[in-house]
């Protein structure tokens, strides 16, 4: 795996660069500034890129902003954006255009080494993987709609993990339930937020956009 990462505190790059190589993946450029990134990514051709949110020169939404246009140059390339803090509208602009291979994780994700790694993985392999507490957050925010209305706590409860990426075997885990609970509990979730198996969409992204796409609006 070649990684491209972005990070302004010269501490944390150079830390997470050192996690990256001892688990032999191959960092091909380590930048501070979200203009130096993209010039990298477009040298390098990374598999993924990990990107700071915010950085110089005003330290706001740098990271966010490259992270879209590096995904509009290169469509297929996987992204993992770090934050210190949960920003919605942040998370819900780079993942509302598409959650394939993309992730959004607090900095404090990255002291968890399995954790972070594991994400970092999935995301590169094509998957999703959002923070916890983002999801949670998220949730908060669309709690008033009334298709979200319609779902059982369980059922939210699972939505959220299908939101940070799990599959169906990693949310049984995590809820203590068989796979054929989880299986059933989406089948309720796609039926009540009126997706149609007739649609030629996945519904299991279909879902999680919804949900976040409501939490930016009533952001």
């Amino acid at each position: 795996m070649r990684i491209v990462m972005a990070e302004d505190d010269p501490l944390l790059r150079e830390g997470l660069a050192l996690l990256l190589g001892a688990e032999g993946l191959d960092v091909a450029a380590k930048t501070g500034t979200a203009e130096e990134a993209l010039d990298a990514i477009e040298e390098h051709k990374p598999d993924v890129a990990i990107l700071d949110v915010r950085m110089p020169p005003t330290h706001t939404d740098e990271g966010i902003r490259a992270a879209v246009e590096a995904r509009r140059r290169r469509p297929d390339l996987a992204v993992l954006v770090l934050s210190a803090y949960v920003e919605q509208s942040f998370a819900t602009e780079l993942l509302t255009g598409g959650v394939g291979g993309l992730g959004y994780l607090l900095k404090e994700r990255v002291g968890r080494v399995e954790e972070f790694l594991d994400a970092l993985h999935r995301v590169a392999a094509g998957g999703t993987a959002i923070d916890p507490e983002v999801v949670a957050q998220l949730f908060s925010r669309s709690r008033q709609d009334t298709r979200f209305e319609r779902l059982s706590p369980r059922e939210r409860d699972v939505l959220a993990l299908m939101a940070e990426g799990l599959g169906n075997s990693a949310i049984a885990e995590r809820l203590v339930v068989t796979d054929g609970a989880v299986h059933k509990h989406i089948r309720s979730i796609f039926a009540k937020l009126d997706l149609s198996p007739a649609d030629q969409v996945d519904r299991r992204v279909a879902a999680v956009l919804q949900y976040l796409e409501d939490a930016r609006r009533r952001g």
